[in-house]
């Protein structure tokens, strides 16, 4: 999907500098054309020699070359660009793209960039974390080109390390992905409507302890959400996945936040969706919880146990109460009978703006399997879709959000 696309690789001055060559080489390989934008701090961690001979072209990080005063214009590499790739990218550079600090040639490049510019942070955690590029980081999201994709990488551990640069692979990966995404229309319309755009998404069960080895649960395997999560992804939204025990993988791209219990799902939730511009709740979060949890495994005594049930928080309720004029609220409603009069209280007493409707009457769909068959209701709709795998029914109720989102 890269080949013949034109890449305008920014590198600033991080430690993690070096895997920009890494970056540089999987681009040519994929038959990419790349210019390489270096910022002076940057050309203290790598040489433009190295990137040069890389990318077969003369790296730029001034506006005029010091032999012959030749002038670098950043606004024909605006126009050029396919896209534009800033990694690393480095606390100081982020704050200039936010505030407009036009004092470099990167800089200047990103601000007469009309393509879409995919961002990949890189800095001390601590600096990371910081209220300030925190705030940076937000306002950033909300510039319509811009993509902070992927915005957190993986330590070796496993551990999530917020801060560290995605591996060069996945960055690279999630641009194939746009590509592909701009090319493999679902709709006539554009498929990028969600860029800038923050959504919310919970996928899979909850688990609510008995004891320390069991639990109460459900048969939810997550593959409806994580379907919505790609979509979502694929037209260019901040995706924000919740995802309670599956056994499934999100790609690089997607923040992704694991869960166990409704506890966690709701505290996770609401977090996040302050500053989203949607949600969709597609997780089957548990109803009632176990009022205490043993602290030492239950022992069979007796032919009988009785267990002790308080209800969980109600995350669909929760978020509607929280919900603002400008944010679109989506939930499910998995039904056995009166399923579309179930559906349409749920609607009203959560303060949706659509749900949407599947039932167990339904053979072949809802839990563990790889189709659905669903109802999207509103207050002033009721669309019906057939029999479809959980990726296509994924892009109607996509679909259906933008839809939703236009009009506010």
């Amino acid at each position: 999907m890269l080949k013949g696309k034109k890449i305008v690789l920014g590198i600033t001055g991080s430690i993690a500098a070096y895997k920009a060559c890494l970056i540089l080489r999987l681009l040519i390989r994929q038959g990419a054309e790349v210019q390489v934008v270096i910022t002076d701090a940057g050309k203290q961690f790598i040489t433009p020699v190295t990137l040069s001979a890389l990318s077969g072209k003369p790296v730029v990080s001034e506006f005029f070359t010091a032999n012959d005063g030749t002038w670098h214009s950043h606004v024909d590499l605006g126009i050029w660009a396919d896209a534009m790739l800033i990694a690393p990218c480095t606390a100081s550079s982020l704050g200039k793209m936010v505030h407009g600090i036009a004092d470099n040639m990167l800089i200047t490049t990103y601000l007469s960039m009309k393509a879409p510019v995919f961002v990949a942070p890189a800095m001390d955690l601590d600096m990371y974390a910081h209220p300030s590029t925190q705030a940076n980081l937000d306002r950033l999201k909300q510039v319509g080109n811009v993509i902070i994709e992927p915005q957190t990488g993986f330590l070796a551990s496993g551990l999530e390390g917020k801060g560290r640069m995605e591996e060069p692979e996945n960055i690279v990966a999630a641009l194939e992905k746009y590509f592909e995404g701009t090319v493999n229309d679902h709709t006539s319309a554009p498929q990028r409507q969600l860029a800038g755009q923050k959504v919310l998404i919970t996928a899979g069960p909850t688990y609510e302890k008995i004891d320390p080895v069991r639990f109460i649960g459900n048969y939810s395997s997550g593959k409806m959400g994580f379907a919505l999560a790609e979509e979502c992804s694929r037209r260019g939204a901040e995706v924000v996945l919740v995802a309670g025990p599956v056994n499934l993988q999100s790609s690089a791209n997607i923040r992704r936040i694991d869960v166990e219990s409704a506890d966690e799902m709701h505290a996770a939730c609401l977090s996040e969706f302050a500053n989203a511009n949607a949600a969709i709740l597609c997780a089957a979060v548990a109803d009632f919880k176990p009022a205490t949890i043993a602290a030492q495994k239950i022992k069979r005594e007796g032919n009988k146990l009785t267990l002790e049930l308080t209800s969980t928080h109600d995350i669909a309720a929760a978020l509607g109460r929280e919900k603002k004029r400008n944010q679109v609220l989506a939930g499910f409603a998995l039904e056995t009978n009166n399923e579309e009069a179930n559906a349409q209280k749920k609607l009203e007493s959560k303060n949706l703006d659509f749900i949407v409707l599947n039932s167990l009457r339904n053979e072949g769909t809802c839990f563990g399997t790889d189709n659905n068959m669903v109802n999207i209701i509103s207050a002033t709709d009721n669309r019906q879709f057939g029999l479809k795998s959980k990726a296509e029914v994924a892009k109607d109720i996509v679909d259906y959000l933008c839809e939703r989102m236009e009009e506010r």
